[in-house]
């Protein structure tokens, strides 16, 4: 009894010891702090792991693009030195935090993840390196913006993205409020990345959100997951 007790005993130390060392390997850092310790840090390792697409459109100078959701990502990223900082944004910062705990799992000795993603990076104001260098317009500008929220009824904008896990989580409620509420509520969903020129503007840093107007005024936000039960309260 006292032998299995100790065995016990001794893989939940070893459990906990464990979980404590992979917390240790890896910091997750507001977009200024990032900067700081990349800036400080000699020819860092910096991994987007987003889509090719999504970095195409832009992302942080000297950055290599290796996909999270490609399944040579572990192979690619071997290929990094472990013994030295690396460093992994996405979005919004859920791809990158499963890119961090595949580079603990895999050794590396130091991770640092960008909370956030480079949509706290952009709204933070810092600079970024893009491929598409022109300054077109992508999506509705902010007078159309305006245009979209003055209006008769309560209004809500639900900002999503089609590789956002909450956000496809709530489409089909918010849809379907949108056709249950259509002659009370002005329900509108707006794709970030196909607007992105928009969400710059206004400095939207994390989806979903979604905010309400009434006469073409902000009236309340919500940041993150709502469910529909929680929704519907606010409405």
């Amino acid at each position: 009894m006292k032998s299995k007790l100790f065995s016990l005993l001794l893989l939940t130390f070893l459990f906990l010891s464990c979980q404590g060392q992979t917390a240790k390997n890896i910091q997750t850092l507001e977009a200024k702090a990032y900067n700081e310790k990349l800036k400080t840090t000699e020819n860092p390792q910096l991994i987007d792991v987003r889509t090719p697409q999504e970095f195409s459109i832009d992302h942080l100078e000297n950055a290599t693009n290796i996909n999270i959701n490609n399944s040579d990502f572990a192979s690619k990223v071997a290929e990094y030195d472990k013994t030295r900082p690396i460093f992994v944004y996405c979005k919004v910062g859920g791809r990158s935090a499963q890119a961090a705990d595949k580079l603990a799992e895999l050794g590396f000795k130091e991770i640092y993840n960008l909370e956030g993603g480079i949509m706290k990076w952009t709204a933070n104001d810092l600079p970024k390196s893009s491929q598409n260098t022109s300054k077109t317009k992508i999506g509705m500008s902010a007078d159309d913006y305006q245009k979209l929220i003055t209006s008769d009824k309560k209004v809500l904008i639900n900002f999503t993205a089609v590789w956002c896990a909450p956000c496809q989580k709530m489409k089909p409620y918010v849809l379907k409020l949108q056709e249950e509420l259509k002659d009370q509520i002005k329900i509108v969903r707006v794709d970030a990345d196909e607007n992105k020129t928009l969400t710059e503007e206004m400095k939207i840093s994390g989806l979903p959100l979604i905010i309400a107007y009434e006469n073409g005024k902000e009236v309340w936000r919500s940041a993150g997951y709502i469910s529909e039960e929680e929704l519907r309260k606010k409405l």
